[in-house]
């Protein structure tokens, strides 16, 4: 696996704003707070991957990149961040993760890479933010942690042509372990709203968090 990612990836992604690409058996889940997900079943590992579109209406896409991107403050406001920081492992910059999962289930961890592009397309805007496991840096594994090792990630952000911002972001990851399907389906449904509702008070709060440091 390259430890790059390519300009077709960063165009892929932003080009599903327009029109997300769901042949080939995507079926929309769920629709909820204007945010729709689709999903697509994975036959090899029995899971799924995600396409979520939807609109974060308080705050700019500039701004929505920059708090994504800052790993400090998403220890401040994600609840389910245990560790996270960027770390130099055998010469490659990665990420990282460890992600607090629910008694009596052990918590996972991610070594992943990510990388941000500012976009002009044709006059329009676009912010596009990459990341996928790198399985091949080397960092220790602890004990009573799972290590997720097939991990991608892609979000794309434009302006609503308002205040807010237009998001689409595709999402897989193999847990590992045995997780029942109902926390699976719960996580899906109600945890990737969650999260984006929480990351637009956390924009709203980013200001006075940065005058804070």
């Amino acid at each position: 696996m390259s430890l790059q990612f390519t300009d077709e990836e960063f165009q892929s992604a932003w080009r599903e704003l327009d029109e997300p690409q769901l042949e080939g058996g995507w079926e929309l889940f769920t629709e909820t707070m204007g945010v729709k997900i689709y999903r697509l079943y994975d036959k090899e590992t029995g899971l799924y991957e995600y396409k979520i579109l939807g609109v974060l209406s308080t705050c700019t896409p500039e701004l929505c990149a920059d708090v994504y991107m800052d790993l400090a403050y998403r220890k401040d406001w994600d609840t389910y961040v245990k560790e996270l920081y960027e770390k130099d492992f055998g010469g490659h910059t990665a990420i990282y993760w460890e992600v607090k999962y629910p008694f009596p289930l052990s918590n996972r961890d991610y070594v992943y890479i990510r990388e941000r592009r500012d976009l002009d397309v044709d006059g329009r805007k676009i912010w596009v933010i990459l990341a996928k496991s790198a399985a091949e840096v080397p960092c220790e594994e602890k004990g009573s942690v799972l290590r997720v090792k097939d991990y991608k990630q892609s979000v794309a952000m434009e302006s609503d042509g308002g205040c807010g911002t237009k998001v689409f972001m595709n999402y897989f990851d193999n847990p590992g372990g045995m997780i029942p399907t109902w926390l699976v389906n719960w996580a899906a449904k109600k945890g990737v709203p969650g999260f984006l509702t929480d990351m637009q008070e956390a924009c709203s709060n980013y200001s006075n968090y940065c005058q804070k440091k």
